[in-house]
């Protein structure tokens, strides 16, 4: 089987949109499965249904990875969304065209093809996923290393060259998994250009000619195929060997924070995509940890409780997914409203359940149980107290998912390890409870207490959620009732009677 390129694709009798020659338009840091499925499907849509008619040079942000595969293959790679949409399931093929070619800035010549597109004409937009940890001021950086070692430290190189090239500035898209990933980047090319005493007119043409963008990425993108069969059997339906097939879900959306204006600047709108330009990406980023990853902590610790472990299984289960929807639905999404559209809140939850509905995705309930104590308090907890302040009462189903996240951390506990805590659940299997040495042995200590006792010195525990819930009216009784409930009657009765 030959391997993908833009003269086996076209003998392969491939039917689909594919664009050859266009000029370079972006300059991508990064060239892994995340945004070969995300950013690059993106502009690749772009060119087909908005006349972007723009390609990207990929950069490879570390001494090791993909040039030579993405450069044998002309930065051709085969694109599979697959999930649930509307209860349907989804599996969509896609060659995508967008990407040019890749280089490595840490070979000299490579390094100088970065910076000649870097002072191309045609450049209008950078893009960015390089970790969480990418985005950091590394002082051991120098202006003349080929390339610098940081991923700010490269930026600030690109952008210098643009600029002593006289040109345009660019709009610059981070991926970055934190907070404010825009903001913080912008701040680390200022460190630089301090620290090595760039001009100050290269840094007013920093800050006022380019545009940092922070955004926030949404797709889940489980990336190569490990499944030998399977690969065999989707290369021979393709016709072509390729070294770069990529998979992500079907669901994606891209937030990006920026002025009005952008949007016209940017081909996303034009093209139809799921991307949006907004003044704050804040409010959507609460949408997606109080809502995706809120329902995710609120209902799997009861659910693996009651037998389940798949997060599908669950969606197939009436009573969990009935308790999940309530949860959403009455107790957070109304405590939203102020920030965003009700409709836009019920649309995204809705989606939610078609990603956790996903065929193609075994998604673990243990694997998320991670570290519940602190999700709890980031997901859950801000809409626990929303509920609270508007209609001046407890939230029957929120209420309940506390209750769970006691029982998981606590049911027959047989004693803690260096791997964590080990319980048993009602059916006779023991599972490993995995959260901070801390949290475990606070739960280790009370193992042989009563569920009042248990209940009143979690809820009183000020490290855990940064105030004492026992204040709150009548949460600690009906906590203890619901905990009591789901080790008497099992978790499945217990969310059974918020329904």
């Amino acid at each position: 089987m030959k391997q993908l390129n833009y003269d086996i694709l076209e003998k392969s009798g491939y039917k689909g949109y594919a664009l050859k020659d266009a000029p370079i338009k972006v300059l991508q840091f990064g060239e892994g499965n995340f945004l070969r499925a995300f950013v690059d499907f993106f502009f690749d849509m772009s060119n087909e249904k908005a006349g972007f008619d723009g390609k990207v040079m990929l950069v490879q942000p570390i001494a090791q990875g993909l040039t030579d595969i993405i450069n044998k293959q002309e930065g051709l790679y085969t694109l599979y969304l697959r999930g649930s949409e509307n209860g349907k399931k989804i599996d969509n093929k896609r060659v995508i065209s967008a990407v040019k070619s890749c280089v490595n800035p840490y070979d000299s010549k490579d390094y100088q093809k970065m910076l000649d597109v870097a002072t191309g004409d045609d450049l209008d937009i950078i893009v960015s996923n390089t970790t969480e940890a990418g985005i950091s001021f590394d002082p051991s950086c120098k202006m003349n290393d080929i390339p610098a070692n940081s991923f700010p430290g490269k930026l600030t190189q690109v952008l210098y060259a643009r600029f002593k090239a006289g040109k345009k500035g660019v709009v610059v898209l981070s991926c970055e998994l934190i907070d404010n990933n825009g903001k913080e980047l912008l701040k680390c090319v200022n460190e630089y250009i301090d620290l090595w005493g760039l001009s100050d007119d290269f840094k007013i043409w920093v800050n006022e000619s380019n545009i940092f963008c922070s955004t926030l990425v949404d797709r889940i993108v489980p990336g190569r195929i490990r499944d030998e069969a399977e690969i065999a059997r989707l290369e021979d339906e393709n016709g072509y060997h390729d070294e770069l097939i990529d998979v992500g879900e079907i669901f994606g959306v891209w937030i990006i924070e920026g002025p009005k204006e952008l949007e016209d600047r940017l081909p996303f709108k034009r093209a139809g995509v799921n991307v949006h330009v907004v003044p704050d990406v804040m409010p959507y980023k609460h949408r997606k940890v109080r809502i995706l990853n809120g329902a995710h902590t609120g209902f799997v610790l009861g659910a693996y409780l009651a037998g389940e472990d798949i997060v599908r299984d669950c969606m197939n289960n009436k009573i969990i997914a009935g308790f999940m929807n309530k949860m959403l639905e009455e107790e957070v999404i109304p405590t939203m409203t102020d920030h965003l559209d009700e409709k836009d809140l019920n649309e995204f939850a809705a989606a939610v359940k078609d990603r956790f509905n996903n065929p193609f995705v075994n998604h673990e309930l243990m694997s998320i149980s991670l570290n519940s104590t602190s999700k709890w308090k980031a997901r859950n907890m801000p809409s626990f107290l929303g509920f609270i302040e508007k209609n001046g009462k407890l939230p029957v189903c929120l209420t309940m998912s506390l209750a769970a996240y006691i029982a998981f951390y606590s049911s027959n506990i047989k004693g803690l390890n260096d791997k964590g805590l080990v319980c048993e659940r009602p059916s006779g299997n023991e599972y490993v409870v995995s959260d901070d040495r801390w949290v475990l042995e606070f739960y280790n200590d009370k193992k042989d207490a009563s569920e009042e006792e248990l209940v009143r010195a979690v809820l009183g525990n000020t490290r855990m959620w940064d105030m004492d819930l026992n204040e709150i009216d009548g949460l600690t009784d009906l906590v203890v009732d619901n905990l009591k409930t789901i080790k008497r009657e099992g978790a499945l009765k217990a969310y059974e009677s918020c329904l």
